[in-house]
């Protein structure tokens, strides 16, 4: 302990407050909050202190603070704090499974659709729905009882309606064939549907169908019929299901860690019924109890379908948190059960967070050339997520340019992208091409928040690197370090006055390195020849009485492939490229032959 360390712990108010921590650099890398600062942050500088908080206090060099009236108080101001400076050593939870959603958009005639992105706009979220067919079940009873609008598109007046309202799935809002007060019911059925309240609507299909049957209206007597299975698939028998259909709703939120490594899983029963389950991980310095009070106030907020009861496992000051919640969104009970039914399902809450703790701390060992990569290009951090590019054309042809994501020195194959290159017109631009897709991308990251890489490589020498080091600073990114790879000797370039590294090839930071870049340059390449063979359809369109070079294109972008435009209506086709009926009826019929 440093004696600036010492002078500082000695002279800390007792009082509630918010401490922040910093590094060499002057940068902050933990803040947190506490009854007495004086003695929170004292206890960091205890000899018998474990491993993880040695390896947090190894780094500190400053410490300041801020009283506060209160606890609470403090609680605010750190939350506030923390999503403002984002601190390395904080909780910063990742969903661990990018699971779905069903979203009703915030909008005059809402839609409700499936989604994997939770944005701040008002709309309302019901899930997450670990499994596809659960999800898909629920999305076919909704569009089964409520003709809500499907256009993906926002919402404009039509003299006509579309093709759905004509076969019943949809009641045209668009073509003023709904008022808003009636639509609005269908969305308040819905959402009731959602929470799981299905055991009225059951009841009330069930007599509809005995009555379709006794009139002999079969066919409407078996659409009930599907109705009511569909509900009891969605409601179906399982390890959590309460036998209370009344009870109310309640999460199971379950916290467990290893070293550094933390897993919070969440169960949320609605109706009695498992509705969804979803795991968040982080790595930190924080306590179990730390991490669980995070989650709660980041995970919960307005846009969530906030239950009645969260049942948690750690003693956290569950009084202060109530309060918060009482202030900020609306009333909430929290609890540690200790037997009965809830404490059951907890302890499967639980289960799922330590299984995931546990597959993550024995993946370390595929790590090695992660935390190697960080010690030679000397980063502030292991390079956990990284995004590489590559660019491929032919004669300043079909110029692609792809991204590859490696995830903690593996493909991580969800996170690989494409980008048609749009603003050469023909002209073959190295320089051009990256920055048009890291723009692209880069943008995108920003106004949706993704997950912000730790390294970006680029096919190439010391120019690609510094024009992608010049768009993420343009964009505010300037935190995130970009390397090249030119590939006559395997030579690391770098986006500052470093000289290039040249490393023998047995060395597992570049190996990784090579790995990605290989793996950009097979990516780029098979689009390129993707896009090459389908000129030829493109051309094909174009032959077709009705289609020019603009038509083409629009159907092209919208169906993707020749088979697509075959086996879709004609009536559909001219709903999403708005080209004229009779050349719609003319492009399947020639492609058909």
């Amino acid at each position: 302990m440093t004696d600036h360390i010492k002078s500082i712990l000695e002279e800390l108010p007792l009082n509630p407050g918010v401490y922040i921590m910093y590094n060499e650099n002057g940068k902050i890398i933990y803040i947190g909050k506490a009854k007495s600062i004086k003695k929170r942050v004292s206890q960091y500088f205890l000899k018998d202190r474990d491993a993880k908080t040695t390896a947090l206090v190894q780094n500190i060099r400053d410490i300041q603070y801020i009283i506060t009236g209160n606890e609470y108080e403090a609680l605010i101001l750190e939350n506030n704090l923390i999503k403002k400076h984002k601190p390395k050593y904080n909780i910063d939870l990742k969903d661990g499974k990018t699971y779905q959603m069903i979203r009703i958009s915030n909008e005059e005639f809402p839609k409700v659709f499936k989604t994997r992105r939770l944005v701040s706009d008002g709309s309302q979220f019901f899930g997450p729905f670990p499994k596809g067919t659960y999800l898909d079940a629920y999305m076919n009873l909704v569009n089964s009882l409520y003709p809500l609008r499907r256009c993906s598109i926002p919402l404009k007046k039509r003299k006509s309606p579309c093709l759905y309202y004509h076969i019943g799935k949809c009641s045209a809002p668009c073509a003023g064939k709904i008022t808003k007060e009636d639509y609005n019911k269908y969305i308040q059925e819905c959402k009731k549907v959602l929470q799981g309240q299905t055991s009225t609507l059951r009841d009330e299909l069930f007599k509809e169908m005995q009555r379709e049957s006794k009139e002999m209206h079969y066919e409407k007597a078996a659409e009930k019929r599907d109705l009511i299975k569909a509900i009891d698939a969605i409601t179906s028998p399982n390890a959590v299901e309460s036998n209370n259909r009344n009870e109310e709703a309640n999460d199971y939120v379950a916290v467990e860690s290893n070293g550094t490594i933390f897993a919070v899983n969440i169960m949320c029963l609605r109706g009695g019924s498992l509705l969804g389950k979803a795991i968040f991980r982080t790595e930190t310095f924080a306590t179990n109890e730390e991490v669980l009070t995070s989650f709660l106030l980041q995970y919960y907020n307005r846009e969530k379908d906030l239950p009645k009861t969260i049942y948690i496992s750690e003693n956290i000051d569950k009084e202060l948190v109530e309060k918060y919640f009482y202030e900020h969104i609306r009333g909430v009970n929290i609890e540690v059960p200790t037997d009965g039914k809830h404490y059951r399902t907890l302890r499967l809450s639980e289960q799922n967070a330590k299984e995931d703790v546990a597959k993550r701390f024995k993946k370390e060992d595929n790590m090695k050339a992660v935390y190697e990569l960080q010690n030679i290009l000397d980063l502030e951090e292991p390079p956990r997520l990284i995004e590489g590019y590559d660019i491929a054309e032919l004669h300043g042809k079909y110029t692609v340019a792809s991204l590859i994501s490696f995830k903690d020195g593996k493909s991580n194959k969800e996170g690989y992208r494409r980008f048609n290159i749009k603003s050469l017109d023909g002209r073959i631009d190295d320089f051009g091409s990256i920055r048009e897709a890291l723009t692209r991308r880069y943008k995108r990251v920003i106004e949706e928040n993704l997950d912000k890489p730790n390294l970006v490589m680029v096919d190439g020498g010391q120019g690609q690197v510094n024009v992608a080091r010049e768009v993420l600073d343009d964009l505010g990114l300037a935190d995130i370090p970009v390397v090249g790879l030119a590939k006559a000797v395997e030579t690391i370039v770098f986006d500052d006055e470093r000289e290039d590294l040249v490393l023998p090839h047995t060395n597992e930071g570049l190996r990784l390195l090579i790995a990605i870049r290989d793996e950009c340059h097979r990516f780029a390449t098979t689009l390129n020849q993707n896009q090459r063979s389908s000129d030829t359809r493109f051309k094909l369109l174009c032959s077709i009485k009705g289609v020019g070079e603009k038509r083409a294109e629009k159907i092209m972008k919208e169906f993707e492939s020749i088979d697509n435009i075959v086996e879709t209506p004609p009536e559909v086709i001219t709903e999403r490229t708005s080209i004229p009926l009779t050349v719609a009826r003319n492009i399947v019929k020639q492609l058909s032959v």
